[in-house]
């Protein structure tokens, strides 16, 4: 029986898409040698239409939405930047609706974003998180307790530690479903979300280290404290208003799963 009336289905006029939505679907189609669903494409061309629309959309350098497409190989087509290495991750764990989850041990992605390529004191890292880990573990990160370096890692239950090319740590509250992110202001404050809120911290900057950002994972010239938890979102780039980024991402991942 033929195909042709599923396909003709599938296909969404090119007039609703945003330009670099249609572009983006059309790499994450080959990758996956099949089509999307209607409701997939809407996601995602919203989504880059709505960061457009909020002035967010040039910050971010290099980002994968790891969710919505058909196959992992999909999934590791970059919206935004160079493609992420896959290291050890297979199409088992990956999950459409929910994203890519760690095993807390041997499995991460290299970002192929150097962290010393966004300005010092303009920059963000952001993940949005299905599942969380349960044990002190790195989400991204370059670098440890190194000035310059930048991560976000959970502590315990209770609180985060982050670094965004810092000179220092800081202590965060715990790590939650959703966006988990941190943007730098300017030399001496960071804003870090979580659990749907923005706080502000006193933090001092300093030279980023020169290492590629690791998610699953940070780089400590080698792979430090992989996590365990599922990542459905991961975006690296210059500051950005991170509850502007925070609504598109929360509306793309809810999206994704009622069209699926």
């Amino acid at each position: 029986m033929s195909l042709l009336p599923h396909r003709l289905f599938l296909l969404v006029p090119p007039w609703l898409l945003d330009p670099d939505a249609r572009d983006f679907i059309n790499r994450v189609e080959a990758a996956d040698g099949d089509a999307l669903e209607n409701g997939v494409k809407i996601a995602y061309s919203n989504f880059i239409r709505g960061c457009k629309a909020d002035g967010i959309w040039n910050a971010i350098k290099a980002s994968c939405i790891l969710a919505g497409a058909r196959t992992l190989s999909g999934a590791l087509v970059p919206l935004v930047g160079t493609a992420p290495t896959n290291l050890n991750f297979v199409s088992g764990d990956y999950n459409r609706r929910t994203g890519l989850v760690g095993n807390g041990s041997t499995k991460y992605l290299d970002s192929n974003r150097n962290s010393n390529a966004d300005p010092q004191n303009s920059r963000h890292i952001a993940l949005y998180s299905s599942t969380q880990a349960t044990t002190p573990q790195y989400y991204i990160g370059a670098g440890q307790t190194q000035a310059g370096s930048s991560l976000i890692s959970r502590s315990d239950g209770t609180q985060s530690l982050v670094r965004l090319a810092s000179n220092s740590t800081t202590t965060g509250s715990a790590l939650t479903n959703g966006l988990n992110a941190i943007s730098r202001i300017n030399s001496s404050t960071i804003s870090v979300r979580n659990n749907g809120n923005t706080i502000n911290y006193a933090n001092t900057s300093a030279t980023p280290l020169s290492l590629n950002l690791f998610i699953f994972g940070s780089n400590d010239s080698g792979l430090n404290s992989p996590t365990s938890a599922r990542f459905a979102f991961y975006s690296i780039g210059e500051f950005l208003d991170l509850a502007l980024l925070d609504a598109r991402v929360t509306d793309l991942i809810n999206a994704i799963a009622g069209a699926i």
